[in-house]
């Protein structure tokens, strides 16, 4: 069963960065998740990012930043063979603790972003103007690929510029994070959709879930409501509907496999599911869908 999951040695490697060129590396990115929190800044190009449900258009000068967790995937425009570059940031937020002034911790602050649905994390390049954006982010990279003594420190200095103007730009719009402090990582509710993705394909009820986090149903779906953002349950329909999508774009198998596959119990289920998050059925999706996503 292949999970949508992409694994990162967050103790010995906090952070990750490059330059994506499509004409070097394999594209499009397929829909996948991580721990880390990760900056993409586009140089030449339209790329469409998707990131939990949300769509963003970059153009040369924009960015868009992916919370932890988020399933994400990037691609090119319908019917675009356009040459593609653009910088990518992999870092670990739970290294962003402390608190800095009157800024509240900057894992709090994207956590509490990403629970408003007001809030964008895509900004153009019009949002970026006056911040030295590419200094920091080519800056990141090129501490990565040296990795000379220090280039930690400096990249963390970077990361922290980076992301207090995201924080401007937000409150610039009405949204000012309250100066809290975010609870310690690594409880089993926050690594409970690490076994979700891996066993999405067999029956799961919300109640043995919280039982293996050692919780009470009603005291479980509250946190999990609060750390993510939806329900259990909805949450589940998600990678669900997610793997469904990518085996619709990149595989040939039928839609008997693909249910099955994607553990919904027939495809009539699937079939109903799909079109409550897609707005679309699955067969549609993919006769309008596979073809430029394959030839990408």
């Amino acid at each position: 069963m292949y999970t949508l999951f992409e694994p990162g040695d967050l103790l010995n490697s906090p952070y990750e960065a490059l330059l994506f060129d499509t004409a070097k590396h394999s594209f499009p990115i397929r829909a996948h998740w991580h721990h880390y929190m990760e900056i993409i800044l586009m140089v030449e190009g339209t790329a469409i990012v998707e990131s939990d449900e949300k769509k963003y258009r970059l153009h040369a000068g924009d960015m868009a930043a992916l919370p932890p967790k988020c399933i994400h995937a990037i691609y090119r425009e319908t019917g675009s063979a356009e040459h593609l570059i653009y910088y990518v940031i992999k870092f670990d937020l739970n290294r962003f603790r402390e608190n800095i002034g009157y800024v509240p911790q900057l894992k709090s602050a994207i956590q509490q972003a990403v629970e408003n649905s007001d809030v964008s994390f895509y900004f153009s390049s019009q949002e970026l103007a006056g911040f030295p954006i590419y200094e920091f982010v080519s800056g990141c990279v090129r501490e990565a690929q040296t990795m000379h003594y220090g280039y930690y420190m400096i990249m963390y200095s970077y990361l922290n510029c980076i992301l207090v103007n995201m924080l401007r730009i937000w409150s610039e719009k009405g949204f000012t994070p309250s100066y809290e402090v975010s609870a310690p990582s690594g409880s089993s509710i926050e690594t409970i959709t690490e076994y979700i993705d891996a066993h999405s394909d067999q029956p799961l009820k919300v109640e043995q879930l919280a039982a293996r986090c050692n919780m009470s149903y009603s005291f479980f779906a509250r946190q999990f409501r609060q750390l993510y953002g939806r329900s259990c349950k909805e949450y589940i329909e998600y990678i669900r509907v997610t793997k469904t999508e990518d085996m619709l774009l990149f595989t040939d198998y039928d839609m008997t496999y693909i249910s099955q596959a994607a553990g919904f119990s027939d495809c009539s289920h699937m079939i109903k599911t799909f079109r409550k998050y897609k707005n679309i059925t699955p067969k549609q999706f993919r006769i309008q869908n596979t073809k430029f996503r394959r030839s990408s």
